[in-house]
């Protein structure tokens, strides 16, 4: 297929299949005509789901948008170390609003005191939804600075 020929035809199928609720310039998942959970122009994710390439895509463009919005609300992440930086990025596939909650392991975050940030992170609700592989990892990785 031309490459004119494809951008037609890409034309056409996003103005046929359109893509649901967008919200705050995001594509949000809905239910078509025949009830099948489906996001973007189309893709039903309950018959299709997604490859191995796109959920890794998927990842990647997460931690970067978590990133980016970490830096934001808490200056001094970008001061902590690699691993550190990381276990809040793993923290906050919660949310971002969940996250910034965690006013005690923040405060012990942003003064050094990994010890106690650790203990805030292991005593939360989080750590009991995600169970103690997870919480023990990132709980480690705030006390020591290594990885698991």
């Amino acid at each position: 297929m031309t490459t004119e020929a494809r951008q037609a035809l890409r034309r056409q199928i996003k103005e046929h299949e359109g893509t649901g609720p967008v919200r705050l310039g995001r594509f949000m998942p809905y239910r078509d005509t025949v009830g099948k959970l489906t996001v973007g122009y189309g893709r039903n994710i309950e018959n299709i789901g997604i490859s191995r390439v796109e959920a890794e895509f998927l990842l990647d463009n997460d931690i970067d948008s978590i990133e980016r919005s970490l830096k934001t609300h808490l200056p001094w992440f970008a001061a902590l170390d690699d691993v550190r930086q990381g276990a809040l990025i793993n923290m906050a596939f919660m949310g971002i609003v969940k996250l910034l909650g965690f006013k005690k392991m923040l405060a012990a975050l942003e003064r050094g005191d990994y010890a106690t940030a650790a203990s805030e992170a292991l005593d939360s609700k989080w750590a009991t939804d995600v169970g103690p592989t997870r919480a023990g990892d990132v709980a480690h990785m705030l006390r020591t600075g290594t990885e698991t």
